[in-house]
């Protein structure tokens, strides 16, 4: 069983407070950095309508990725369909499960949304849902 660390690391974080993501399709703001997470990747997301989360629709050959909407109704496009998720609700990603969390121009509101992913490293690869 493990025990305590004997210098226990905490971290309390205002996600306004992070700055923003250079080059990213949406205001992200990474909680993984600001904590030096090594396993987890973590990030709060505010998507403006007509804005996506991801760079891109994509999988992952690893990464287990959990959205949990905050604040909007989030969309989410798979080869399954689209899923519309609103505040308090969550969409799980499996690895190898395409998807593209995004907040289509017609919406009204932002979007709020925590996302975690782990392993952190597993890097996304674009699908084409046309391919």
């Amino acid at each position: 069983m493990p025990t305590p660390d004997s210098n226990p690391t905490y971290h309390c974080i205002d996600p306004d407070a992070l700055s923003p993501t250079p080059d990213y399709p949406c205001d992200r703001r990474s909680v993984s950095d600001e904590a030096g997470l090594g396993v987890l990747a973590a990030a709060v997301y505010t998507i403006e309508p007509g804005e996506q989360l991801p760079r891109t629709y994509h999988y992952h050959d690893q990464r287990e990725e959990l959205f949990s909407v905050r604040e909007g109704t989030l969309t989410v496009e798979t080869p399954d369909g689209e899923h519309e998720l609103s505040a308090g609700e969550l969409f799980v990603a499996h690895p190898g499960s395409p998807h593209r969390p995004y907040n289509p121009e017609s919406a009204e509101e932002s979007v709020e949304v925590l996302g975690v992913g782990a392993p952190a490293s597993d890097i996304a690869h674009p699908y084409d849902p046309e391919a």
